[in-house]
């Protein structure tokens, strides 16, 4: 968990994040921002990079997909478009931008883009509020691709999604819980010796005969 700046952004729990919506912070602007990186699972500077186009038709509607451009994405290495969700649409809905054309969350007195350390700041202070520790903007993102993992969505298609350049990098990000790994160990129970007898070699058709072994037929 993320201490004072230091270790991995801490994944977030439902309740965590119901607690952040809707205790936390105190803006639609801010709930927008951070919905935006929650269930966009994009990276901060990509959400405050926004262009309102990207997310907004002319007449304001919300579009169905979310267009990170090239030149906000870590690396600059491709554009891609991330669905909008229903919980993220109304979101989006209740935030009203300030430019039908500019950036979709201004900077102050409206010039440029929102700075990713402002966002952090707000962050930062709404955790103190509620008494939250170890979150960071990154939390989101984490907390994003850890939950499409655990829901069994093929890392490909998260790739995809997270914009990361190989799936080595997505890997760093997925959280593996205790209870997780010892579901896996679990797992060996069936290879176990209690029962009508001890597991013979004669089971694993992969094992070479040893003497006074019995003979597997190769049929």
């Amino acid at each position: 968990m993320k201490i004072n700046r230091h270790g991995r952004a801490k994944i977030l729990t439902s309740s965590e994040i119901q607690q952040l919506f809707n205790e936390g912070f105190q803006s639609d602007r801010d709930r927008a921002l951070f919905g935006v990186c929650l269930y966009t699972a994009c990276r901060i500077n990509e959400a405050c990079t926004l262009n309102t186009p990207d997310v907004y038709d002319k007449k304001m509607r919300v579009r169905d997909e979310i267009i990170f451009r090239r030149h906000n994405t870590k690396g600059k290495l491709s554009a891609r478009a991330v669905p909008v969700i229903e919980e993220l649409r109304s979101l989006l809905v209740k935030y009203q931008p300030n430019s039908r054309d500019g950036f979709l969350f201004p900077g102050r007195h409206g010039r440029g883009h929102i700075n990713s350390e402002s966002a952090s700041r707000i962050l930062r202070e709404t955790c103190e509020m509620i008494d939250f520790e170890g979150v960071s903007t990154h939390s989101f993102r984490r907390t994003a691709l850890t939950q499409m993992s655990n829901a069994g969505i093929p890392l490909r298609i998260i790739q995809e999604i997270s914009g990361h350049r190989n799936l080595e990098e997505l890997q760093k990000y997925l959280e593996v819980r205790p209870e997780q790994i010892k579901g896996a160990v679990s797992s060996l129970s069936m290879l176990g010796h209690i029962g009508d007898g001890y597991v013979r070699k004669i089971d694993f058709v992969d094992v070479n005969p040893m003497p006074d072994t019995e003979t597997v037929s190769r049929d």
